[in-house]
């Protein structure tokens, strides 16, 4: 009788997740209007760096070449502080025959090159394109000095590599709430580069002191999950990069991290990428204010 009594409620049990069931059509059209995507910055002591590509539809095939056709040429870029107005020019880089297009100051104007991004200011963007303009204005905070930095053994060390380290950074939060960041991580010669959840904020931790472990970075879409490829070894120099950002840049850089970490879980709830500049155009236009901490990894 209880075996009954139980097949009978795992039976309707059954049948209530079955009547849960919603069907979720999406309207992914093959052709959609482009879109102008923008990659801007401005650094503490850098000129500004704005990249302009057009959108890819979903089931647009990318390689190398229609990568190469997304770079756009002939637009009109402006960046102010408020006080003095700089017009950018366009640059293409060739490497290995693919031209990487982009644009800043003039380097041939000994004036401009004077423009660089300062702590405690506004810098306006303005892009006039294809009959359209876009604007944005990214504000650069104030720089954030970590502690203190030391390696240590992983939490649960692997049995074959008793070597590998992780770095581990203590912080102390200013009282001010407000402060966000975007972390870059470079090992020995290779360039700076920010992981796949590369920012963070002090709406928890506001004014305290707290240690944050950070893992070796492959590249921003490294979804590997194998030990070693976020490991640190002995020898290695490691350095953190803390760049202090607006809520501007954090919103973006923060929901495409979240985007892309979802990409592929069925589970996931759908995240729509911040953008910070106008006219429906698609990216991002942020001041940096970076630290930096430094450490060679022990045994």
């Amino acid at each position: 009788m209880k075996k009954r009594i139980l097949y009978t409620i795992s039976a309707l049990g059954l049948l209530s997740l079955l009547s849960c069931e919603k069907e979720v059509s999406f309207n992914l059209a093959d052709t959609v209007s482009e879109k102008l995507v923008v990659e801007g910055s401005i650094e503490t002591g850098l000129p500004p760096v704005v990249s302009l590509t057009k959108s890819f539809g979903f089931f647009s095939s990318l390689d190398l070449g229609s990568l190469q056709d997304a770079f756009i040429s002939g637009a009109t870029i402006t960046v102010s502080d408020g006080s003095r107005t700089v017009n950018l020019r366009e640059y293409a880089i060739d490497t290995l025959g693919n031209l990487y297009k982009f644009y800043s100051v003039d380097t041939a104007n000994s004036a401009d090159l004077s423009f660089v991004g300062e702590s405690g200011k506004s810098y306006q963007l303005k892009i006039a394109y294809n009959g359209a303009h876009y604007e944005s204005t990214t504000y650069v905070p104030f720089p954030v000095d970590m502690d203190s930095i030391w390696a240590a053994p992983f939490d649960i060390p692997v049995a074959d590599h008793p070597e590998y380290r992780k770095v581990v950074v203590k912080y102390t939060d200013p009282v001010e709430l407000g402060n966000r960041y975007r972390v870059f991580i470079k090992q020995n010669s290779r360039p700076f580069i920010a992981g796949r959840f590369s920012t963070m904020d002090d709406a928890i931790i506001n004014g305290t002191s707290i240690e944050l472990d950070f893992y070796n970075v492959v590249n921003p879409m490294d979804t590997a999950t194998t030990i070693d490829r976020f490991a640190f070894i002995p020898g290695d120099t490691v350095t953190l990069k803390f760049s202090a950002i607006d809520k501007g840049t954090y919103d973006f850089w923060q929901t495409l991290d979240f985007s892309v970490g979802t990409t592929g879980n069925p589970f996931s709830t759908p995240i729509k990428v911040s953008s910070n500049i106008s006219n429906g155009a698609l990216g991002v236009w942020g001041g940096y204010a970076p630290s930096y901490i430094s450490i060679i990894v022990n045994e």
